[in-house]
């Protein structure tokens, strides 16, 4: 017998690619069990997939940086007090991602990289273990919403936020609409997605010089004048980035939806002074808010 729910949850996160650096991504999650009936003549209870499974799985990726464990530029040290792990991932070309967080903000992945296969087979063994003794089967189904305009790739950390959006390397992949004088422009949408591609949206007052953060012994080698260096203390602990300059913008707010939609239309105003303008910013699946200029 087969219990299979859709659209269980939406997993919010980032991880770390040799080619793009810190990619944004939102993928949904499906899932089915194979087994016997209990004696509640079910599987399991619908309850318990949407409340126990979807929080192992949130628990496990959501909101987090996936890291690749095995691939060559993965460089993982823990802190002597161990409040956090420093993250350095080597790539080329003063390309290179430097992070320092608290252990819940990273999900090691035992692969050279991420993807929804590795994210996958992860998810499979952390799930398996807390199912009861009927259920003998666990498929998992991840996969990007279909989006037929145009979308970009964010990461941002909310140090205000009371829960997981404070980590300061999570994201989404956001689609994006605009118009202005109430006509769409598919033409302006092209290209924020494609200058936002794979962007860092990093807050001004969070940006700080590289010499005041807690550096690994690498990272004081590497981070430079073509990184931008950001620090702050949240409730879950010291968060630190150093970043490419080139994939990264800053905005004079938090990086809430609500102020990237709004930064977008002032943006987009400076270009159609005399026009309104309106930008429906989604942030990840279904949710989002809309800026006006």
């Amino acid at each position: 017998m087969q219990l299979f729910v859709n659209d269980l949850t939406v997993i919010d996160f980032s991880y770390l690619c040799p080619q793009r650096g810190v990619v944004g991504e939102s993928w949904i999650v499906d899932i089915t069990l194979d087994g016997s009936l209990n004696d509640q003549s079910m599987v399991l209870d619908f309850g318990r997939v949407k409340k126990q499974i979807k929080a192992i799985i949130d628990d496990s990726v959501d909101h987090k940086l996936a890291v690749p464990s095995d691939h060559p530029y993965t460089q993982v040290s823990r802190s002597e007090d161990e409040s956090g792990y420093w993250v350095d991932f080597i790539r080329p070309d003063t390309k290179s991602v430097h992070l320092f967080c608290p252990a819940d903000a990273f999900a090691f992945i035992d692969a050279d990289e991420v993807s929804m296969e590795t994210v996958k087979t992860y998810l499979h063994a952390v799930i398996k273990r807390e199912l009861p003794t009927n259920v003998e089967g666990l498929k998992l189904t991840l996969r990007a919403e279909d989006i037929s305009g145009f979308y970009y790739h964010y990461t941002h950390g909310l140090k205000k936020h009371d829960g997981n959006c404070q980590r300061i390397a999570h994201g989404h992949r956001s689609r994006l609409q605009i118009f202005v004088d109430g006509i769409r422009f598919p033409r302006l949408e092209k290209l924020w997605a494609s200058r936002w591609e794979d962007i860092y949206v990093g807050s001004a007052e969070d940006e700080v010089a590289s010499k005041v953060m807690q550096l690994s012994g690498k990272a004081a080698e590497l981070v430079g004048e073509h990184h931008v260096c950001y620090s702050y203390q949240a409730d879950q602990g010291l968060f630190e980035l150093a970043i490419p300059a080139a994939e990264n913008t800053i905005i004079a707010t938090d990086s809430t939806v609500e102020c990237i939609s709004e930064y977008l239309a002032n943006a987009i105003k400076a270009d159609f002074p005399d026009s309104k303008v309106k930008v429906i910013a989604y942030e990840g699946v279904g949710k989002g808010a809309i800026g006006y200029a």
